[in-house]
């Protein structure tokens, strides 16, 4: 009697990680992506190719939720991680603080793999050669811990030695995580030694999906003259590209500004020497300075505390306005009219009203300085928002950050150099503000100073009452060029 045959065992059926059902993408009447379907098994590396403007991009971005179809339904398991083409690294933070950027938005996830680049954690992106770029591109996706990882063409700039290194550390980097890999690429080798399964996508279409386990890994790179070449050639790397060291100030433009501040004093002398009742000498001037040192140095620090002052409710007042505005091109429009309204109405206009209402002491002034001095603390927060890249709102959109971590990883880093740059012209114009005030509202200050010992006929302090205002403003303006120098620190020089 021969034995009963047993039934043999079925598959399991393994889960899928990304499903796609009839999707379909146009822009402007132009289909990108006609109705395609697809599936993509739990754990499995899957390639796609194809011509330029087939729509392998595109459908990627579908994928990672950066785009929506316009038919069509997509299943993804979990939130999916995106390595692009152009790596999209912070230009201010350094590798280390890159490769943590989803921990930090999320407070999920870890950092699995640096890929080699813990050496060099403390170097910005502008320091690292397009090799390194990708590696930490590559890591900061694997530290979302994302079951998806989806890689747009990362590896397109490298040159051919250095793709091939990471060719065979990505098909590594796949065997010891078991992610799920979505990979565009144009090179049909590159497709067949990395993916299970290559998908050909044409005019929007999956043409075919072909199965390339065991094939291509067998032999690509490993016969003929190839092995030969890569034998002779070695294994190449990428490097870390050496800032330059900070630029010499060139001499002429030091013995520049000493020629032309010599100029200047002398211009300044030979005026004195002809209308000696009207125009005092520099040394008249220094004398004065020296002589009246504790009234000018109290006069200073009553200036400077209503030129801080208003600088300070200008910033309170002009950064979220602005930023409202930067975000917003409805509130734009919305806000505009008034803003440029009372920016064109002259302050001595609305001097009197001021002190009706508050007086002479230092809230007038603290408010006539704000006036003056806020206009471009708006129109920089407004100008700053806007200049962040939208590429990099997508980098953070794929991690799923909050509105907090947006505005406080990206837009605010990200509008700091405008800011900073404004804030130059706002710290001027409050100074220009208070001195202004001192002269209407009087009390203590420069402004008030120089204009009492002009009408007592005292034109040595009041000239030197001038020239402090103008340290002042030197020395503000400084101020904020080494802020702006060190906060900015990582860009490039």
């Amino acid at each position: 009697m021969n034995p009963p045959v047993l039934p043999e065992p079925q598959a399991l059926p393994t889960t899928p990680a990304i499903r796609l059902s009839g999707i379909a993408v146009a822009f402007e009447g132009r289909e990108v992506l006609k109705g395609v379907d697809l599936e993509v098994r739990k754990g499995e590396f899957v390639a796609i190719i194809g011509p330029s403007g087939g729509g392998k991009s595109t459908l990627l971005r579908v994928i990672a939720g950066l785009l929506k179809a316009q038919a069509g339904t997509v299943e993804v398991l979990g939130r999916p991680a995106m390595v692009f083409q152009d790596y999209r690294l912070l230009p201010w933070r350094n590798v280390e603080q890159n490769i943590r950027l989803p921990i930090e938005l999320t407070g999920r996830g870890k950092v699995e793999t640096y890929l080699g680049m813990k050496p060099y954690s403390g170097l910005y992106p502008h320091q690292l050669s397009g090799g390194m770029k990708a590696r930490v591109a590559i890591a900061r996706a694997l530290a979302q811990d994302a079951e998806v990882l989806l890689m747009d063409e990362p590896f397109a700039a490298l040159d051919a030695l250095v793709r091939e290194r990471f060719n065979l550390e990505l098909k590594r980097l796949h065997e010891r995580t078991g992610k799920t890999i979505l990979f565009v690429t144009h090179s049909i080798r590159e497709a067949v030694y990395l993916a299970d399964r290559v998908v050909v996508l044409t005019g929007g279409r999956v043409e075919a999906v072909l199965e390339t386990k065991g094939e291509g890994r067998l032999t690509a790179f490993t016969d003929g003259i190839e092995a030969e070449l890569r034998e002779r050639l070695g294994v190449a790397d990428s490097t870390f590209i050496e800032p330059p060291p900070p630029p010499m100030r060139p001499p002429w433009e030091v013995f520049g500004v000493l020629g032309l501040g010599g100029v200047f004093f002398l211009l300044w002398s030979l005026l004195a020497a002809r209308v000696p009742l009207f125009m005092p000498s520099p040394a008249q001037v220094w004398r004065a300075m020296v002589d009246n040192a504790p009234l000018l140095a109290q006069s200073a620090l009553a200036t400077l505390e209503a030129a801080l002052l208003g600088t300070l409710v200008s910033l309170a007042v002009g950064l979220p306005l602005g930023y409202a505005m930067g975000r917003s091109r409805a509130l734009e429009r919305l806000f505009s009219p008034f803003i440029v309204a009372l920016q064109a109405v002259p302050t001595i206009i609305i001097a009197p009203l001021l002190i009706i209402w508050f007086g002479y002491g230092l809230v007038s002034k603290v408010i006539t300085v704000t006036l003056i001095s806020v206009f471009p603390v708006m129109v920089s927060a407004m100008v700053g928002v806007r200049e962040v890249d939208r590429v990099y709102r997508e980098v953070f959109q794929t991690m799923g950050a909050t509105a907090w971590g947006v505005f406080s990883k990206l837009e605010f880093p990200g509008a700091l150099p405008v800011v900073l740059g404004g804030l130059r012209l706002t710290l001027s114009l409050a100074l220009i503000g208070a001195v202004v005030a001192e002269f209407v509202f009087g009390g203590a200050g420069l402004g008030y100073m120089a204009n009492t010992e002009r009408l007592n006929f005292r034109y040595a302090n009041a000239f030197a009452a001038v020239m402090v205002t103008v340290g002042l403003g030197i020395a503000l303006y400084a101020l904020v060029a080494g802020l702006e120098g060190y906060v900015l620190r990582y860009r490039r020089r």
